[in-house]
């Protein structure tokens, strides 16, 4: 036996065991999945099985670089509340049933599929499948995973839902123009898949209604356990805030503009705290703008400002007599003059509740004297004591023990009072806080975005790379405010998926560089190609489904089609069918989560561990190749 030889036998030996290896730690579920990649990784450069090159190049590959461009976009679409929005929409056609909710989810996705990447599939619905679980009081475990098999399924309903469809293509007609097969064979066009993926999500459906209410139904233990801290709503309500909140309009004819918050002295004249100030930045027909704003001592006010007023009714009123400012009702939205409820929004300025330490120093100390306001840039809108709220005239209050403070300001000048925590100790997480808070007013702005990427993506007439409208749409989804920041951005994005991934895709080039792939295709073919086409297409199609759950779906495809090709010439029978086995079989991967883009979305997403893809997508994957096995031969003769 030659060096070369036996080098290469150890190199299939070793990619196979480091293959078996990785896949048992991630069943175990003992080690991060992540981590298991990396050091497959790191096993294969250090084999010298891959070169340092192909080995990184999973994190250059545009699948990856999508997916962190589509964690950015699915931010903007959460946190603007457009999510929230569309799943409301599709919640009222599903009503409470959580049976109507889940086929609503798999039917839309399945639909977007066919003729969205699944990838982008995923992306778009994952934020609105979470809303719209949220919405129905249901857990989003039953939704996710489904979600992400449905974008697959759906795939299978035309030409470009998938990219081992245009493989199987492409291999017939090179196969025709070769003379390879006959030319009176018909040609795949756009819906020749359609059949197939009727039955594919019919399968689906099926079979995963019972599987995910089984298995993906949350054990008591892992039920959202309650915050630390209460939420903003409950805050206002325990406050009494909403009650005691009115909002005043500076007119041209009033006596405030020009002046100085401080100049206008209207706390010391009336009794009335200025919570905040609300100021137009410009907003037409389709997107508003808002600038929300602690309002200062030193800030001058401008005409068609509006004034957040805390304080009595008769103060208020007296205040908007003296100063000619008009007293908006409650149905008066000072932006638009449209239909809206005074509330408090927390976009900007958010609210937080501090406790006052035993020790603190500024025990009998007022407020007005603390200096909260300048040293922090917060101020004191109530005072829980005991059982009792004081809301007015607080300045004057001197701070006792164990009081519980209720300060405003910016998110991340509440943050900033956890330094102080001789003093007072913060209750809650105002940051996390801050992040559920949707920015309503972008959400327009969020759906031109997105509809935009979807169109640079369906549109081939649009000379745009997948990747490109990707990561436009997540660079403008920041830029124009739909997520709060660079670093919010950043927070959006699940590196575990990613690093997941990008260490797991190098496992193919592995697979191919040591001939493990054509082995495998060799023994296929010699084994089963003489024993009859149900049995030879069997064969085709579960090799091609077990192969798939360690290599990209693409890569299968590319693999595995010309096999499939060669064993039907070799029998002689149409190789359409064999050719609809490899792209079916190498789509309905549903037993990894590193497998497909998909899988890897909503795994973190839905709290998926490796077991829970095995319990609910292995048993779908085997049926699917079932069904397939003995349909595809009734949809195109052998």
């Amino acid at each position: 036996m030659s060096k070369q030889r036996t080098t290469k036998i150890f190199d299939m030996l070793t990619t196979i065991i480091i293959l078996l290896i990785a896949a048992a730690l991630f069943v175990s579920g003992k080690v991060r999945s992540d981590l298991v990649a990396i050091c497959a990784l790191l096993a294969l450069l250090l084999s010298q099985i891959l070169t340092p090159s192909e080995a990184l190049a999973g994190f250059s590959n545009t699948t990856v670089i999508m997916m962190v461009g589509l964690f950015i976009v699915g931010g903007g679409i959460f946190q603007t509340g457009l999510a929230k929005m569309i799943g409301g929409q599709v919640i009222k056609l599903a009503g409470t049933s959580e049976t109507r909710l889940f086929l609503l989810v798999m039917l839309v996705t399945a639909l977007i599929g066919g003729f969205v990447s699944n990838t982008g599939t995923v992306a778009l619905m994952l934020p609105i499948v979470v809303s719209m679980a949220t919405y129905a009081g249901t857990s989003s475990r039953r939704l996710l995973m489904p979600l992400a098999f449905a974008s697959s399924l759906g795939g299978m309903m035309t030409l470009i839902g998938t990219p081992p469809n245009l493989i199987i293509q492409e291999t017939l007609s090179s196969a025709k123009a070769d003379g390879l097969v006959s030319s009176l064979i018909p040609d795949i066009g756009f819906f020749t898949f359609l059949p197939v993926g009727v039955i594919t999500l019919t399968v689906g459906i099926i079979v995963l209604m019972p599987l995910t209410k089984i298995f993906l139904t949350p054990k008591s233990s892992e039920k959202q356990k309650k915050q630390s801290g209460k939420t903003l709503n409950e805050l206002v309500q325990e406050y009494g805030l909403a009650d005691n909140l009115f909002r005043v309009h500076v007119l041209d004819s009033s006596l405030v503009i020009g002046k100085t918050i401080v100049e206008l002295d209207i706390y010391r004249r009336y009794g009335i705290n200025v919570m905040e100030l609300r100021r137009s930045a410009g907003h037409n027909k389709f997107v508003r703008t808002v600038n929300q704003q602690l309002a200062s001592p030193m800030l001058m006010l401008q005409k068609d400002d509006v004034l957040y007023l805390s304080g009595e009714p008769e103060r208020v009123q007296q205040l908007s007599e003296d100063l000619k400012v008009k007293l908006l009702d409650i149905h008066t939205d000072e932006i638009e003059g449209s239909s809206s409820n005074a509330s408090l929004d927390f976009y900007d300025i958010g609210i937080a509740e501090i406790l006052i330490m035993p020790t603190s120093s500024i025990i009998n100390r007022k407020i007005m004297d603390v200096g909260l306001r300048n040293k922090f840039n917060v101020n004191v809108l109530g005072i829980r004591r005991n059982k009792s709220y004081l809301l007015h005239d607080l300045g004057d209050e001197k701070i006792h023990e164990s009081d519980v403070l209720l300060v405003q300001g910016t998110w991340k000048d509440i943050a900033r009072l956890r330094n102080e925590s001789t003093n007072w100790v913060v209750l809650g997480e105002p940051l996390q806080e801050a992040a559920k808070v949707t920015l309503d007013y972008k959400a327009p702005v969020a759906a031109l975005i997105m509809l935009a990427m979807i169109v640079m993506m369906v549109v081939d007439s649009i000379p745009v790379a997948p990747v490109t409208a990707v990561l436009l749409a997540a660079i403008l989804m920041v830029i124009t405010g739909c997520v709060r920041s660079v670093e919010a951005a950043y927070k959006t994005i699940n590196w575990q998926t990613i690093v997941l991934f990008a260490a797991m895709l190098p496992m193919s080039t592995a697979l191919e560089k040591t001939g493990v792939s054509t082995a495998i295709a060799d023994f296929i073919v010699n084994t089963f190609g003489s024993s009859g086409s149900y049995v030879a297409l069997a064969a085709v199609y579960f090799a091609t489904s077990v192969m798939t759950i360690f290599i990209s779906n693409t890569v299968t495809a590319v693999l595995m089609a010309p096999i499939a090709l060669q064993c039907a010439i070799g029998i002689g029978v149409s190789p359409v069918p064999f050719l609809f086995a490899v792209t079916v079989a190498a789509s309905m991967c549903f037993a990894s989560p590193f497998s497909t883009p998909p899988n890897a979305l909503v795994m973190p997403a839905g709290q998926y561990t490796f077991m829970d893809f095995i319990k609910v997508g292995l048993p779908l994957q085997i049926i699917m190749g079932i069904v397939m096995v003995f349909v595809l031969p009734l949809l195109f003769p052998l």
